[in-house]
């Protein structure tokens, strides 16, 4: 059995997507001691910004034609989207940035549509946990309600482009704890963290019976 995990935090000694991320993989295993887990650390390792341009440009010219960094790019692409493709199961871990996806997440997206083909399901019927954490509050009726560009973005991506089939964990205030101004909402804060590592429980235990 093999589970592909990606994690994309900027802040990886400290984040909240990664111990979220680590209960989930921690089930999975329990039930899969002999499985192999494939990861990609988008915050520690990150994707050259161009190569989604290289590969790209790659397919629209001849092997012969080719520059070395267009070939280079798109044999990268290819791997990309093999490694979800050959997945039993996937937990991604991706927070939020900037009320986006970071360039870096997105690169490598990118680089998937790629190497796969923009039609290509690449994830389809693939039991899949996404993850992602939100430092503030971004519901219904809060100040900055229909400010979260990221977690449509992930489902249509995950679940919709790459057919997955998709269990979303999502906790927000995760900076309510130590950010001044926030002291009202420390107390929810900590249930969402309370929530979502239950959550990755749960989830984790369903993966773990594929």
């Amino acid at each position: 059995m093999r589970l592909f995990r990606l994690d994309a935090s900027i802040f990886p000694a400290a984040s909240a997507s990664s111990e979220i991320a680590d209960r989930v993989e921690a089930e999975w295993l329990a039930a899969h001691p002999e499985g192999t887990v494939t990861r990609r650390h988008l915050g520690t390792d990150p994707i050259a910004a161009d190569a989604w341009v290289q590969a790209t440009t790659a397919g629209s010219a001849s092997e012969e034609q080719r520059t070395a960094e267009q070939s280079s790019a798109l044999a990268q692409a290819v791997a990309l989207a093999q490694e979800l493709q050959n997945a039993d199961a996937a937990v991604l871990a991706v927070p939020f940035y900037n009320y986006g996806v970071s360039q870096h997440f997105k690169t490598w997206v990118d680089l998937v549509i790629a190497g796969a083909g923009p039609t290509t399901p690449v994830l389809k019927g693939t039991p899949t946990v996404l993850i992602t954490t939100l430092g503030g509050g971004y519901g219904p009726g809060t100040p900055r309600d229909g400010w979260d560009h990221s977690t449509p973005y992930l489902k249509r991506i995950i679940g919709d482009l790459w057919e997955a089939d998709l269990t979303v964990i999502k906790r927000e205030l995760t900076l309510a704890a130590a950010t001044p101004g926030m002291e009202s909402l420390k107390n929810l804060g900590a249930q969402q963290h309370s929530d979502a590592l239950n959550a990755a429980v749960s989830a984790g235990r369903v993966l773990a019976r594929i």
